[in-house]
């Protein structure tokens, strides 16, 4: 477990700079010009020339970009042009929000994924069946913002039960306040976690061990869920992982929807206002946390599963 985990953790270096790479070209590749767009009408050539020598922006490109890449080696992700304060600092104030929305979400994906697979299972009729593929095919063509914009309608300002936007002052109001994007960015997920559970449930039903459980007399209730659910919980638990990288996105997505002050709104405000440093730091970083997320689900599978071994 030890050899696989620090070769895991290896073969990040490459990915982090592909990552880091890609996202310097990018920005540098995108029209506008950073300087311009913060003096806004007070921009002359002279006003727009002298910021962007401040900023180092006359720098020759492969001058900046080991810059950037030293910068990312001792934890210096640069400044913010627009809001004039480190990045770190801005990550430091926004990331909390973002985490906490990203963990409701999971929470809410696997809350409404795993009764509805294990009913669908335990039920085996036409009708459960047909609810499951009509919910999850109706859920699946909606964008996370569409969603969102839905239950602030119906749940917010018909029937007033959730805050249709900001993050309360209180641990205690920024759960409040995350029920509905959470319940948005769940909903996006579940129509694949639904579909794979389900499907690996049925296949566990028709299993010899749960055949034989059947024939002892025990109900199919039961053993779909003392029996099928531990095999089929595997399968989930590997989707759940793959999944982490639309969770991110439809999370960065509805922040906006709801004004929550995440990293979501911090990027949306520096890629329109070419805010180089920030939306490179945010980039690499939750290029990093998804990869994270992927080992610490190949390490959860080979403990669920002790018959698997992790290997090269």
């Amino acid at each position: 477990m030890g050899k696989y985990i620090l070769r895991r953790v290896l073969l990040m270096i490459p990915i982090v700079l592909g990552v880091a790479t890609l996202s310097f070209i990018l920005m540098k590749l995108a029209p506008g010009d950073p300087a311009a767009a913060y003096l806004g009408d007070k921009a002359t050539p002279e006003n727009v020339a002298q910021l962007r020598q401040a900023w180092g922006l006359n720098e020759p490109m492969i001058i900046q970009y080991f810059q950037f890449l030293t910068g990312l080696l001792v934890g210096d992700f640069g400044q913010s042009f627009i809001f004039q304060t480190s990045v770190l600092e801005l990550l430091k104030l926004r990331m909390p929000a973002t985490l906490l929305l990203m963990l409701v979400s999971l929470v809410f994906a696997v809350v409404i994924s795993v009764p509805l697979s294990l009913w669908v299972a335990a039920k085996r009729s036409a009708a459960s069946a047909i609810v499951s593929r009509v919910f999850a095919a109706t859920v699946q063509g909606m964008p996370a913002f569409f969603v969102g914009t839905l239950l602030i309608l119906v749940l917010g300002v018909n029937l007033g039960i959730f805050p249709v936007g900001g993050y309360g002052s209180n641990f205690g109001e920024h759960l409040y306040s995350l029920v509905l994007p959470g319940l948005a960015v769940a909903l996006t997920i579940c129509p694949v976690l639904i579909r794979s559970l389900t499907a690996a449930l049925n296949d566990s039903m028709s299993a010899e061990y749960t055949n034989f459980a059947l024939s002892k007399g025990l109900s199919r209730k039961r053993t779909v869920i003392d029996y099928a659910f531990r095999n089929a919980g595997i399968t989930g638990v590997s989707i759940l992982g793959i999944q982490v990288g639309h969770l991110v996105g439809g999370a960065l997505v509805v922040e906006n929807v709801f004004a929550i002050p995440g990293v979501g709104s911090l990027l949306m405000e520096a890629v329109l206002a070419r805010d180089y440093d920030v939306v490179q730091a945010l980039t690499v970083i939750f290029g990093v946390l998804v990869v994270l997320v992927y080992l610490l689900t190949d390490v959860v599978y080979s403990i669920v599963d002790p018959r698997v071994r992790l290997g090269a």
